[in-house]
């Protein structure tokens, strides 16, 4: 192999056009594709920012165009040439140095490759595992190399956007104590402190709530999190959070704050102009019409209340469910009524995952008949007044759920994605921004028969309803946010409590007593009794954000070197077996497996 020598890179791969024309240049990269035609090489010379042609020809230079027969794909080469305009018809206007070549009369291989396992230059279809197990490959191929620049982008303008608005970037410590906020902690045990243990952070929550006790004012972190919870798409064991807090503000400047970053976002990566304020909806009005506290507004479908009216019809299902405490809700897949019998049995199945016992279905039909195994079960005032509520007409689809509120919420709303899925009804260039407030304070667990925590332990109650935390926890209301876009999730806050009393009567509400209080959460406790300032933030989720900004399908995407779904990391074989030595050195007593 070959040394650089006295060649030094000129311009990347992408960054020639007809302006360079006549220009000597120096690039460098790797070998995407190798064309000889009638003894004139043509190379597609590749590096992260682009392609460029570049050009062997033997009246130019004999020795380094019979150097060059030798080149195959992924080799890495330093070249030096003058750049030309392509003859008319060989231009290529998909290519952004198209419109050029470069006349090579200089060439150095520093270094060459075996066969890629999988084809860098093809759009083919790879296996996940196999991709990841290769990463840095992946990562030359032009897709992923730009969704890694897209991500660049989006932090560069997130840190300039907060450092403008008067934020610190400020470190928060990753070996910390193990806290109950919601999952499972990833646990690091302690040498130098026998049978002790640190955890991961699953988010730095108590650390920035004690920067703002600190008087630090506006915080933020782009900040890697842990979780030992089981995955999924839009889930990885190690994530990453823009986390932010800001003292001595209420809901009102942390949204507009927010949205002010979030335009900036948008348009720095996908130059889209956004228009805030964006859209907001209460908890209730959310769950109400869609079942769901991440609400799609791409679409509507939206879920209608049946409960009052079943309570009193003639079919005997939907009136005990009615009468026994549960309700019945339906959708109105407009203009469906064509869907067939087995597209019908298809998504009866589909449903079936969330709890639905059966999907009950009528076909709207000529002057307000109904086409479906329950329409003998209705007069024809109920039928009617059905049609009404759910603004029905002829050649739509009603679907119903009737059972336990908890159920028929999650039916319908998995229900109305899948049909919008289906019909096409939802397009990635959209985005639709709500912000979700008013959440509930806490919920009940029946499994563990206390309340927990919708959001987390040190979330503001709402003032009106502080004295129902005495007499009906479950009626009372938080000061919590969250951000959802396009049925996604993609970030959440609240006002947090600032007041040592306040804090220790909702932790009593969680059946967390003073002993346990101060166990887990007593240098935050102390620290309120020291001039707490009233303070709120958020959090996003880089990861989710860049999923959707990009238009993939999973953040590994998005991620340069993420877990699989259990867990796993191909390249790196990780997790993996250590010495016993390190693990007596920790204290821990394996049950080996040799």
């Amino acid at each position: 192999m070959e040394s650089m020598g006295n060649l030094i890179r000129t311009h990347f791969c992408n960054d020639l056009g007809k302006d360079n024309i006549g220009e000597e240049v120096v690039l460098m990269g790797w070998v995407l594709r190798r064309r000889d035609h009638g003894g004139v090489i043509f190379i597609d010379l590749r590096d992260r920012k682009g392609l460029t042609q570049i050009v062997f020809n033997p009246a130019i230079n004999p020795e380094v165009h019979a150097k060059a027969h030798q080149l195959r794909s992924e080799w890495v080469l330093a070249v030096r040439g003058r750049v030309t305009a392509r003859p008319g018809d060989m231009a290529n206007p998909k290519l952004a140095t198209g419109e050029i070549e470069v006349l090579i009369d200089e060439l150095r291989i520093l270094n060459t490759s075996e066969t890629p396992p999988f084809p860098l230059d093809e759009d083919v279809e790879v296996s996940e595992t196999l991709r990841l197990q290769y990463r840095y490959l992946d990562l030359r191929r032009p897709e992923m190399a730009a969704n890694m620049v897209m991500r660049h982008k989006a932090v560069q303008t997130i840190r300039n956007y907060l450092n403008d608005h008067g934020f610190l970037d400020i470190e928060t410590p990753m070996l910390t104590r193990s806290t109950p906020e919601g999952a499972r902690d990833y646990l690091v045990p302690s040498r130098v402190n026998a049978g002790k243990f640190y955890a991961l952070p699953q988010s730095p929550q108590l650390f920035k709530q004690l920067l703002m006790i600190a008087g630090m004012d506006r915080y933020y972190q782009i900040v890697k999190c842990f979780r030992d919870e089981d995955l999924r798409a839009d889930r990885q064991p190690e994530f990453t959070q823009i986390d932010m807090e800001l003292s001595f503000v209420d809901e009102e400047q942390i949204i507009t704050v927010t949205e002010g970053m979030i335009v900036a976002l948008f348009k720095s990566t996908l130059n889209l102009d956004l228009t805030p304020p964006f859209g907001r909806m209460t908890y209730d009005q959310a769950i109400n019409r869609f079942g769901t506290d991440r609400p799609d507004t791409r679409f509507a479908m939206e879920l209608v209340n049946l409960t009052q009216i079943a309570s009193s019809c003639g079919f005997k299902v939907f009136r005990e469910i009615a009468d026994t405490g549960g309700t019945v809700r339906a959708i109105n897949a407009k203009g469906c009524a064509t869907l067939s019998r087995k597209d019908l049995d298809d998504l009866t199945e589909y449903v079936a995952q969330f709890g639905a016992k059966g999907l009950a279905w009528v076909k709207m039909k000529a002057g307000g008949e109904w086409q479906s195994p329950i329409a003998k079960f209705f007069t024809d005032e109920e039928r009617a007044t059905i049609a009404g509520e759910l603004d029905a007409v002829e050649g739509d689809l009603l679907f119903f759920g009737a059972d336990k509120p908890a159920v028929v919420l999650q039916v319908l709303s998995e229900l109305r994605l899948e049909l919008a899925r289906r019909l096409g009804l939802v397009k990635k260039d959209v985005f639709n921004f709500t912000w979700v407030t008013d959440f509930p304070l806490v919920e009940y667990d029946e499994k563990e028969k206390r309340f927990q925590a919708l959001h987390h332990p040190f979330t503001a109650p709402r003032e009106a309803d502080i004295a129902k935390l005495d007499t009906d926890p479950a009626a009372v209301y938080s000061r919590a946010y969250d951000l959802v876009l396009n049925g996604t999730e993609i970030g959440g806050g609240s006002i947090r409590i600032h007041q040592r009393a306040m804090q220790s009567k909702v932790l009593q509400v969680l059946g967390i007593g003073e002993e346990e209080a101060q166990d887990k959460f007593g240098f935050l406790l102390r620290a309120l009794e020291l001039g707490a300032p009233p303070h709120g933030g958020l959090a996003f989720g880089l990861d989710r954000l860049m999923m959707i900004i990009t238009g993939s399908d999973s953040i590994r995407s998005v991620i340069a070197f993420p877990k699989t779904q259990k867990a796993t990391c191909p390249l790196t074989e990780a997790p993996a077996s250590v010495a016993r030595k390190q693990l007596t050195e920790l204290y821990l007593r394996p049950d080996w497996k040799e």
